[in-house]
């Protein structure tokens, strides 16, 4: 099985090149040859890999930038989803899209499933939702993850800035009242591959559509970071007190959700797999970024 993954920087894609997997020969696309704003770029780069599966990763995700850039944050993750997906079904393969909690306003109490109705709050979110909707007239074998407050080794999150700002400071100010899903970019990746795989092998129309990967289990912003300078206290890592504040005393340019939660039981149920607890892999992000640096 071949696989193209449009982006070559961002945390998947980068946890997708350290994952080995017998059989897979995964390839990556990026700029300059490789730009969602040039679409003859897109075509071009696909028709050459000739993949089996596309994995869509590349994507606008400044959230707050967004809001001052609106045609470009849908130039990109609208219009250049759309002309991915496009160019997958022209050389006959299947594309995995990721999509983002920020599709959901945040009202619900309990956590959403696939389909609950979308509200996004921001131009991030609304761009997102947008390419979810080219991306699935574009190319009738589409799987659409959804996923939620992704971490990793790699680029800027989090977990990274949380680590960072201990080092410096010996108590932090952290949003304490908007909950999600914490989610491991290893563990993104993970889902994808066994996901590519039963793509590549049936066609049943089940297992296209819309679904949710998250960490199993849910937290807010404080009670990440609070796990983060748990683990990396035990590592002899930087830590520091964590200080509960509302989303009032944080303003963004852009609105976050106050609960996007995703429920993953429709994957589990599709594919016969559950994404890990993700207490445990944070442990593993920070056991790696506290040992890296030391």
């Amino acid at each position: 099985m071949r696989i193209l993954v449009t982006g070559r920087k961002g945390q998947v894609a980068r946890s997708l090149s350290e994952m080995a997997d017998p059989g897979v020969d995964i390839v990556f696309a990026g700029r300059p040859e490789f730009d969602l704003e040039a679409p003859d770029t897109v075509m071009s780069a696909i028709r050459s890999a000739r993949p089996d599966v596309v994995v869509s990763t590349a994507a606008y995700t400044a959230v707050d930038q967004a809001e001052d850039e609106p045609e470009r944050a849908f130039a990109v993750n609208a219009a250049g989803a759309g002309a991915v997906a496009a160019a997958a079904t022209e050389v006959g393969a299947a594309i995995i899209h990721l999509s983002t909690d920020y599709v959901f306003s945040g009202d619900k109490l309990g956590d959403y499933g696939e389909t609950d109705g979308t509200a996004p709050q921001s131009v991030y979110g609304r761009s997102k939702l947008a390419g979810e909707h080219a991306v699935a007239v574009a190319n009738p074998r589409h799987v659409i993850l959804r996923t939620a407050w992704v971490y990793s080794p790699f680029g800027r999150n989090f977990v990274k800035t949380m680590l960072g700002l201990a080092s410096k400071h010996d108590s932090i100010r952290v949003v304490a009242d908007q909950w999600g899903n914490p989610t491991s970019s290893a563990d993104i990746t993970d889902g994808i591959l066994r996901i590519a795989h039963a793509l590549s092998a049936q066609e049943e129309t089940s297992r296209h559509g819309i679904f949710h990967l998250a960490g199993q289990g849910s937290t807010n912003w404080s009670g990440l970071a609070r796990q983060v300078f748990a683990v990396s206290r035990a590592c002899g890592g930087p830590f520091a007190e964590v200080e509960d504040i509302g989303t009032q005393d944080f303003p963004t340019r852009a609105r976050r959700p106050a609960n996007s939660r995703l429920s993953c039981v429709r994957l589990e149920q599709v594919f016969g797999w559950r994404p890990p607890d993700w207490q445990g892999s944070c442990r593993k992000v920070v056991e790696r970024l506290v040992g890296a640096a030391g």
